[in-house]
């Protein structure tokens, strides 16, 4: 049999097609999980009790007084769980509480014929408390040794002793804000119960197996008596992979108790305070190179805000640390991680899920001390990327690093960089108030769960006997293009043309046992399910072929519909021809489907091994342009080169890297979480609670031009059709963007000086930084050197920059 990565003559894959529900998105036929509702009656609508403190020991609960307004008909409280009254995967979640942790944590919730009643019913419960110390900075909670989870490190080599030698070694900080999801379906669930008792859920989850898992422990049931089913989401990026759980348990647990279907979503102010975000991060570093700009040595700790429970903060923050050599070999490393435990929502999965945040500190610190080793910062990242041979700071061999610097140099030339710089030079020389600049950075980043056991998937396939072909697998569908993929694998695996082959919705009942569809792994493992369970079929097929053209069964040729002997010119059979004869013969025409990575290994103790199936590389360069009085910036144009093996659907590949590299720039330069850190009666609260006060990139942030180029001759073995994963790695790329906002703001300074960046690089953060350099052309704040030859043994402290 033909390895995974082969493609048969005329492959499905590769070509670029629209995405599977299209039509159905943009004629608003395509169904949520909360358009379900109306078609049952009698439904009874969800409204949560939240908590106006950010910690407090609840001493009572009155609900009697929502019970009096009409429509209300339950209060479900911490009395009515049959089961465990707990929805975290670390059981440190309480459905219902007893300690208030955060502004906003419901503690309660009300179910009413109508979603009006259940407003005021909520509104009705009083709740009494004993107000507790709040912790709401990762400062306050390092202070108070507020900490929950494992302490991982990362190391490699004597850090300590190569910084001794090193020829230049600067300390730093730096602080970094969260991001909200702002997915565009707010969590949802919606339960019922059938005649059989068997509960239904429907869940706007990337984790069926795990919803179901949760509901079924709640509510003491066995996994059998539970269905969870996810037609798609409107979009998650990490958010609904372990927080739909809770809410899938209430509507659940309500269904259950009142025997009406229970409809539960929440309002965009309600998701915002009440679930988690990227986890912010405090990172202090030391770091050491020798004389011509060669890392020798990195010392660092990272303190992530896990918020007020585990949930997936600890896996987030091992990637971290296995992520913060991004691109670049470091011989000697020793990088520190601990989960701060603050009185916030409960940080969770977003895009990169950690990677991002171990990245970003080695891209701040470069770009800090490329002007005080005096070299320009792209020559200072090309010069540390990996070679082949080299290997992590983990023990995994980086393969294929030869790509890195491939990929770096064709951007360079594709994007023109070398001309535009001396355009640039030009420009700033006649615009004193306004500046650019361009900046161009890599990633590297790793494809797998950092655990092994969720690295596997399953997949059901059915073909009928007119030819027709019906795929079940346990991917769910957030708009990133899988279920499309999904259709290409199976089209090309059977030879038959991409509208014989239909997707199912993501069931519990039809594939069980399933793992996220996170990691950016969906395709990988699900594909790969996939196309077990079509070669099984086609295998069985070949044969029955083989005996109708008397040849040898490896001579069959399944194609766009057509069944083929390569020894044989002039004959051929229809698919669904074939299809209904096997079919005669009593042949099985469907088949169960199952894929396993091979090759990893982790010890998550020693932090040492192979976790990452391979690694996915890019690179952007991107130009900016900033106005030296307000801050203000555009971006004028991006252009990157990324890695996504043998592209299994082009189109949709491309929209993930423009997707991911724009929501990448908003969580580095628009998107701010802001919390209140006084002492009032407020503090805790999150004051960015909707679209008027969280930023988002809209098209006025774009890139005014965008130029994306897949990396060719790129086949990756050992991974289905030869394609890598380009759900997370594009996001990284956007570390281009604030890295030329640092150049063009160093351009208002006649100074060498590092230039220091809040994150995020919001217009007025960049305003700020643009007067201190300024400032520093005069009198710097930070040690500024005109050349690598004055820093002779130089040790400097950079300082870090304020954020809220």
């Amino acid at each position: 049999m033909k390895s995974l990565a082969d493609r048969p003559a005329n492959p499905v894959v590769g070509t670029s097609v629209s995405h599977e529900s299209a039509s159905q998105h943009v004629t608003g036929a395509a169904l949520y999980t909360d358009d379900l509702f109306y078609k049952d009656q009698n439904v009874l609508h969800a409204w949560p009790v939240q908590a106006t403190v950010a910690h407090a020991k609840i001493t009572s609960l009155n609900t009697e007084p929502a019970l009096e307004i009409p429509g209300v008909v339950r209060v479900l409280t911490a009395a009515d769980v049959p089961g465990i009254n707990d929805a975290g995967i670390k059981h440190d979640e309480p459905l219902f509480p007893s300690e208030i942790m955060f502004y906003g944590h419901a503690v309660c919730w009300v179910l009413a014929d109508t979603l009006e009643a259940a407003r005021l019913g909520a509104e009705a419960v009083t709740i009494g408390f004993e107000v507790l110390p709040s912790l709401i900075t990762v400062p306050e909670a390092i202070a108070a040794e507020s900490f929950q989870g494992h302490r991982p490190t990362v190391t490699r080599g004597d850090a300590d002793a190569a910084l001794e030698t090193s020829a230049y070694r600067f300390t730093g900080e730096l602080e970094f804000g969260g991001q909200e999801h702002f997915y565009l379906e707010t969590h949802a669930s919606y339960a019922r119960v059938d005649e059989g008792g068997q509960l239904f859920v429907q869940s706007s989850t990337q984790h069926p197996s795990e919803t179901q898992e949760i509901v079924a422990h709640v509510l003491g049931l066995n996994s059998h008596e539970v269905t969870v089913q996810c037609v798609r989401m409107g979009g998650a990026f990490g958010g609904k992979e372990m927080q739909p759980h809770g809410f899938a348990a209430i509507a659940a647990l309500g269904a259950t108790l009142t025997g009406r279907p229970v409809r539960l979503r929440l309002n965009r102010t309600q998701d915002i305070t009440m679930t988690g975000k990227r986890h912010p991060f405090l990172a202090s570093w030391e770091v050491g190179f020798d004389r011509d700009g060669y890392i020798q040595a990195l010392k660092a700790t990272l303190t992530s805000d896990g918020g007020w429970s585990l949930d997936l903060s600890e896996p987030v923050l091992a990637r971290a640390l296995c992520h913060i050599d991004n691109a670049y070999w470091i011989p000697n490393v020793k990088v520190n991680g601990q989960i701060a435990k603050t009185n916030k929502t409960s940080q969770t999965a977003y895009r990169g899920f950690g990677g991002p945040q171990g990245m970003i500190v080695i891209e701040d610190l470069l770009g800090r001390c490329a002007p005080l080793l005096g070299l320009d910062p792209a020559e200072l990242r090309r010069r540390n990327l990996y070679s082949p041979g080299q290997s992590t700071p983990y023990g995994q061999p980086v393969r294929h690093a030869e790509r890195l610097v491939t990929i770096w140099d064709q951007l360079v030339e594709r994007s023109d960089l070398e001309a535009r710089k001396e355009q640039i030079a030009a420009f700033n020389a006649a615009h004193p108030n306004t500046k650019r600049a361009l900046a161009i950075t890599p990633v590297k980043f790793g494809i797998s769960f950092n655990f092994s056991a969720f690295n596997q998937a399953g997949a059901l396939v059915h073909v009928y006997k007119d030819g027709s072909v019906l795929i079940n697998h346990g991917g769910t569908e957030m708009g990133q293009g899988l279920h499309s993929k999904m259709r290409q694998v199976a089209a090309t695996a059977l030879g038959v043309p991409l509208e014989a082959v239909k997707l199912a919705p993501t069931r519990t009942d039809k594939v069980p046992n399933t793992s996220a569809t996170a990691a950016s792994s969906g395709t990988d493992l699900n594909g790969g399910a996939i196309k077990n369970a079509c070669d099984q079929i086609s295998t069985r097929l070949a044969e029955a072929a083989a005996r109708k053209f008397n040849v040898h069964p490896d001579d069959i040729r399944f194609s766009q519909g057509k069944v083929t002997a390569i020894s044989i010119a002039d004959q051929e059979i229809a698919f669904n021809d074939l299809v209904r004869d096997a079919y005669f013969q009593r042949i099985q025409l469907w088949a169960a489907g199952f894929y396993r990575t091979e090759g990893l290994h982790w010890d998550p103790v020693k932090m040492h091994g192979e976790p990452f199936k391979y690694f996915s590389f890019g690179a952007a360069v991107s130009e900016v342009e900033v106005d030296g009085f307000t801050g203000a910036y555009r971006q004028l144009r991006t252009d990157i080169v990324h890695d996504v093996g043998d592209s299994l659907s082009p189109l949709i590949d491309v929209g993930q890297i423009e997707g991911g590299f724009v929501q990448g720039a908003g969580w580095l330069t628009l998107e701010e979480l802001r919390w209140d850190v006084s002492e009032g009666a407020n503090r805790g609260r999150l004051a960015t609670q909707s679209a008027s006060t969280y930023k988002l990139p809209s098209f006025s942030e774009m890139p005014a031009e965008f130029n994306v180029h897949l990396f060719e001759q790129a086949t990756e073995s050992g991974v289905v059709y030869g394609s890598k994963a380009v759900g997370e790695p594009p996001f990284m790329l956007a570390f281009s963007v604030r890295e030329a906002l640092r150049e063009a703001v160093a351009a208002f300074s006649t100074s060498k000086g590092a230039v220091e960046l809040p994150s995020p690089s919001t217009p007025e953060g960049i305003f700020w930084a643009v007067q201190r350099a300024k400032d520093s052309s005069s009198a710097s704040e930070t040690v500024a050197v005109s050349s690598a030859a004055s820093l002779a043994a130089a040790e400097i402290t950079l300082s870090p920059v304020p954020v809220h």
